[in-house]
């Protein structure tokens, strides 16, 4: 019979979403940080998404996300196990975002800087829901043709102390970054005392 440590305490599970557009490296993402292999639904592009898919600036894509990209991480210096659950990015699968969103307690809203038009819609999803989130600008290839500051003032964020990170979504050490910053964001929401 195994032996297990009956001190340690138990880690916390949250749910967080990984949302944004088409292409913008939401699959990467989960790959770079879960402990375990994640579940992808990926499924090659063909010719039936011609006209539908619209794969200016990410030319080289091959593969979409249809239904859900599932990760795992522990966080023991924050005692919770994080739950990642990516977004599908195309249009045509955002009926799934609703049912996503059940038991969630934030997200991180991925964002192309170089396509950043498309961020709009994942952007109002969470802020007309009322999700707390973050925005990870992800820098393809080490880019970073703008900073934190002109990127938050692009969006037109609703609530102005959303975080805006500059990341590389390959990178373990990046999203874990992300992942804290996501973390006290909802503490610091929780910490806050209701008006009287």
């Amino acid at each position: 019979m195994p032996d297990y440590d009956t001190t340690a305490p138990e880690a916390s599970p949250v749910k967080v979403l990984i949302a944004g557009g088409f292409g913008v490296g939401k699959t990467t993402l989960v790959e770079a940080i879960s402990e375990i292999d994640p579940l992808r639904t990926e499924e090659r592009l063909t010719a039936a998404g011609v006209g539908v898919d619209d794969l200016d600036g990410i030319e080289s894509k091959t593969a979409t996300t249809v239904a859900m990209d599932f990760g795992r991480i522990t966080l023991t210096d924050a005692g919770v196990v994080l739950y990642l659950f990516g977004t599908p990015g195309q249009e045509r699968f955002w009926f799934m975002w609703d049912d996503l969103l059940h038991g969630a307690l934030g997200a991180i809203v991925l964002v192309d800087t170089r396509r950043l038009d498309r961020s709009f819609p994942a952007i109002d999803f969470f802020e007309n829901r009322g999700l707390p989130f973050i925005i990870g600008a992800n820098c393809f290839h080490g880019e970073q043709p703008y900073t934190a500051e002109e990127i938050k003032a692009a969006l037109h964020l609703r609530d102005p102390n959303t975080p805006v990170l500059l990341l590389d979504a390959r990178s373990r050490e990046d999203v874990r970054s992300a992942l804290l910053s996501l973390l006290e964001l909802l503490i610091a929401k929780v910490q806050v005392p209701a008006p009287v």
